[in-house]
């Protein structure tokens, strides 16, 4: 009998805390998808009571004439590559370097942190205001050609320089991450292999870098949804330009939906999106998970 009743407060407590959330996450999450899909099937400018059906039309609008969203998504690709590589290789050397001992190690990890805090709209105003003035003044100091260059205006150089202001703002996360990858490797083991006569560079490439695995997982996973859905550090930075050089995806999907008033090709391609997504996150996870060393 009171087995019972303790069952029943059980579950009632249990829908009264997880309740809520599920109700806040369906009406933030999963409403707005499912509509999403709805909306992707219909022709709709945003403000129209009703929207007219039309089936898949926006998907083949998309893919037979959708160039600037193959632009868009090729932009991306590339953005996201380079943010991967750049931002783990620097992240991992720059946490081996902070986990040494010496006075501001913890002043540096929070000098490094201190951009991830900011908001990309903010960082972006701040290096518009770099690549325009700061780096005239330093070519005018130096006479260096390298800063006297059009970053933000010259399609080429635009791309790199986005995908450096990325790097640079993110860097700190993925340093913390490392750092606590690196402090949970096992003493015991390093202090093994420098028995066994190994240098400092066999250690790290043969004994310490094969254990952070899943930190290598969750670093590599998390620059690459943050690299696909960069929106807010381009829309400050270039709004796009010069041309459409540097449009993501993200931003053609908000200038179709909100600029155009073209809400159902704008949810065409976001769905279609979300399914690229989908595919490249689960294949990086069983990439990267099949080659985790157990500690």
């Amino acid at each position: 009998m009171f087995s019972g009743k303790r069952k029943r407060k059980e579950i009632f407590d249990l829908l009264l805390y997880t309740l809520p959330a599920l109700i806040l996450v369906a009406m933030m999450m999963y409403i707005p998808f499912i509509m999403s899909g709805y909306y992707s099937l219909t022709r709709w400018n945003g403000i129209a009571k009703d929207a007219e059906f039309i089936g898949f039309e926006n998907f083949k609008t998309v893919f037979s004439s959708g160039g600037e969203f193959g632009s868009a998504l090729w932009f991306t690709i590339r953005y996201t590559i380079v943010f991967i590589i750049f931002s783990n290789v620097i992240a991992l050397f720059l946490a081996v370097f902070l986990t040494k001992k010496f006075k501001l190690a913890n002043v540096m990890r929070g000098v490094f942190f201190i951009p991830y805090i900011m908001s990309m709209t903010i960082v972006g105003f701040i290096w518009k205001f770099i690549f325009t003035q700061g780096f005239a003044r330093l070519a005018d100091l130096t006479g260096w050609g390298i800063w006297d260059l059009s970053w933000l205006g010259d399609p080429k150089l635009a791309f790199y320089a986005v995908a450096m202001v990325g790097v640079w703002q993110s860097l700190g996360f993925y340093i913390v991450l490392y750092i606590a990858g690196l402090q949970a490797v096992p003493k015991d083991v390093i202090e093994a292999a420098t028995v066994d006569g190994a240098n400092s560079r066999q250690t790290f490439f043969k004994v310490i870098f094969p254990l952070l695995g899943p930190s290598i997982t969750t670093c590599i996973f998390m620059s690459l949804t943050n690299g696909l859905k960069v929106f807010d550090i381009i829309l400050a930075l270039t709004k796009g330009g010069p041309g459409s050089s540097t449009y993501s995806v993200t931003l053609q999907i908000y200038k179709e939906a909100f600029q155009n008033n073209n809400y159902g090709l704008g949810s065409a391609e976001s769905i279609i999106y979300f399914l690229v997504v989908l595919i490249l996150t689960q294949i990086v996870l069983k990439i990267f998970s099949r080659r985790e060393v157990e500690l």
